[in-house]
């Protein structure tokens, strides 16, 4: 079945709250075997109201609404449901009853104006709200010449959403399934090449209509290819995945770093730890966002030893005795990288020292590189990558070509070892 999430309210439509109640309810829905079609959001205007509902009735068979079921004056849900199907609102004893009580629990008077809450439109039910003032409503539409669309309207709230989806909602959605599906997903999680880059290296899989589907998405540099499998049951999506999975991992071999909730800096935690190997950083263009990564992931099991922050030439020169770094040598070159990881390995007593020296003078020149480097207690290695991207993503993204040159050289080690 195709669903659609209805979020209503001024609030969302100006941005001044976000609407994490639509990517809950995807997210159940898609559990519940539901492809999640539509995000639709909605202001307190009653006909945009019934404008979005008469279209999300004809294009979904689920629809899943939040918001707009208070009693004050914007609260439209009711009269929009109402408006949309042709029907009139009928006032529910019971669920007055439940207002009433609920308002004498707490040692309050019930405003006349909550009487509204116990309206429903013709035809539909209630959907308990044990905790509070606001019931639910479910409908079914009829449609003419097909099944008719489930309809579910609940409070904004997220506590009292909750509670009522896993009380009553998802087992209705349940029963309104002809064939029982389940949809899962698998995220590959991928760095060091650009979006672009990648797919040409996929033969096919990103094609539109494919099963299972892939879809690629970036954050701050970071690829994740999201694998979707629709089934009958969870085994049969999984199997599905496999395959794909396969070729993916065989066609980007060494670009894939992880899955699901992977960051590099979990992968390279795991890395070192299963070599017995520590770390300490020193950073001056990543500003200490390496070593906050790492602590995050890290905070007990003393892989992660510890990091510097560079914020100057004079900072380092304070810290570093060494005969290299003479005035000529600028921030941003091979040796100050080289340096600073070196410093950092023996001031923390680490097996592996990485750092990161400073940005050039224009890091978004296309020719513009940073330098980083790798030291161990037999030898320096040293890195140059490009370093123009955009100014918003460019500090994250330099931090994670740090981790990422770590982990490939973990990758190579753990190769070397295994000789």
């Amino acid at each position: 079945m195709r669903a659609e999430v209805i979020s209503i309210g001024d609030e969302i439509t100006t941005g001044q709250r976000l609407d994490t109640n639509s990517q809950w309810l995807s997210q159940q829905l898609t559990q519940l075997g539901c492809e999640v079609a539509f995000h639709t959001t909605v202001g307190d205007e009653l006909e945009d109201n019934i404008a979005v509902l008469c279209v999300a009735i004809e294009r979904a068979d689920v629809i899943v609404m939040t918001g707009g079921l208070g009693p004050t004056a914007d609260d439209l849900t009711r009269e929009a449901i109402a408006a949309a199907t042709g029907t009139t609102l009928v006032r529910d004893a019971q669920s007055l009853a439940h207002i009433q009580n609920l308002y004498a629990s707490r040692g309050r008077e019930m405003p006349e104006r909550n009487q509204v809450q116990a309206d429903f439109p013709a035809g539909s039910r209630p959907i308990p709200n044990f905790h509070g003032t606001a019931p639910g409503i479910e409908m079914l539409v009829e449609r003419t010449g097909r099944e008719p669309c489930g309809l579910f309207a609940l409070p904004g709230v997220p506590v009292e959403m909750h509670e009522m989806w896993a009380n009553t909602v998802a087992e209705r959605i349940g029963q309104l399934q002809q064939v029982q599906t389940v949809i899962r997903h698998r995220r590959i999680k991928c760095f060091g090449l650009g979006e672009s880059q990648l797919e040409a290296m996929l033969p096919d899989l990103i094609r539109r209509g494919r099963e299972p589907k892939v879809g690629i998405t970036v954050s701050d540099a970071t690829i994740t290819l999201r694998i979707t499998a629709t089934a009958d049951k969870e085994e049969t999506c999984l199997a599905t995945m496999e395959p794909t999975i396969t070729v993916i991992r065989e066609s980007l071999r060494e670009v894939v770093f992880g899955e699901e909730d992977d960051e590099l800096e979990h992968v390279v935690l795991r890395l070192l730890k299963q070599r017995g190997k520590t770390l300490a950083v020193a950073e001056w263009a990543t500003a200490g966002r390496i070593a906050e990564w790492l602590q995050a992931v890290d905070g007990h099991s003393n892989v992660f030893v510890g990091g510097m922050t560079i914020n100057d030439r004079a900072d380092l020169d304070s810290m570093s005795t060494s005969a290299e770094l003479n005035a000529e040598i600028e921030d941003h070159e091979p040796a100050v990288a080289a340096v600073m990881a070196e410093l950092v390995r023996h001031r923390l007593r680490a097996d592996y020292g990485l750092s990161v020296a400073a940005y050039p003078p224009d890091p978004y020149r296309a020719d513009s590189h940073v330098c980083m480097a790798l030291a161990t207690e037999e030898r320096t290695h040293k890195w140059r990558f490009g370093c123009a991207s955009h100014p918003a993503i460019l500090q994250a993204r330099t931090a994670k070509q740090a981790l990422n040159a770590l982990r490939l050289e973990l990758l190579k080690l753990g190769r070397d070892d295994a000789t």
